[in-house]
């Protein structure tokens, strides 16, 4: 292993903390309906824990509903009890062979509570980085403790290291920021 091979492995992990943060605040909406907010909910039927988007069809046939359409109609009161369990802010409505749910207006205080948990994915977000730059640089002093490194070649590794982590956080950052306009602006 060389400087290259451990800012190609940062680079990666970079990454992989930045699209789950974003991938986090697609869980997360501001009034309008997204796909996003059901399809990962798990719900037992027959005894197998599936995810909803595994075992019915999601559309959003409007900017305030979500509709679910289970491919097998046992399954409905399972997805019903599984998205009145996560306490989404919404209520499901069964219908004969779908569920339709319609997101209420958010008040202020909701949409800062939502603003408040975003925080909290960001700077979970910020905090995966920090520890992939603590792992980064743990394996660049073991490559110069076995004498693969020299000194001046560590300085710079740990400046480009530190240069890379600054931009992840920074794109966590990014992306707090337009999440956190999304849920205030009303």
């Amino acid at each position: 292993m060389d400087g290259t091979q451990i800012l190609a492995e940062l680079d990666d992990d970079l990454k992989k903390a930045v699209r789950h943060v974003e991938m986090e605040f697609a869980t997360v909406h501001a009034g309008k309906a997204s796909p996003f907010l059901v399809d990962s909910l798990e719900v037992e039927v027959y005894g197998v824990k599936s995810r909803i988007r595994d075992i019915a069809a999601l559309t959003t046939p409007d900017a305030r509903t979500i509709v679910i359409q289970p491919w097998d109609r046992g399954a409905t009161k399972a997805i019903e009890k599984a998205i009145l369990t996560a306490n989404l802010g919404f209520t499901p409505v069964v219908e004969a062979d779908k569920i339709r749910c319609p997101l209420p207006e958010m008040s202020r205080e909701r949409r800062l509570e939502l603003v408040k948990r975003v925080s909290g994915m960001a700077e979970a977000g910020r905090i995966t980085a920090r520890t992939v730059r603590r792992e980064a640089l743990e394996r660049a002093k073991a490559l110069q403790k076995a004498g693969a490194l020299s000194e001046d070649d560590m300085k710079r590794l740990e400046k480009e290291v530190q240069k890379r982590t600054d931009g992840a956080i920074g794109a966590v950052g990014g992306a707090f920021e337009k999440k956190e306009k999304e849920l205030l602006t009303l």
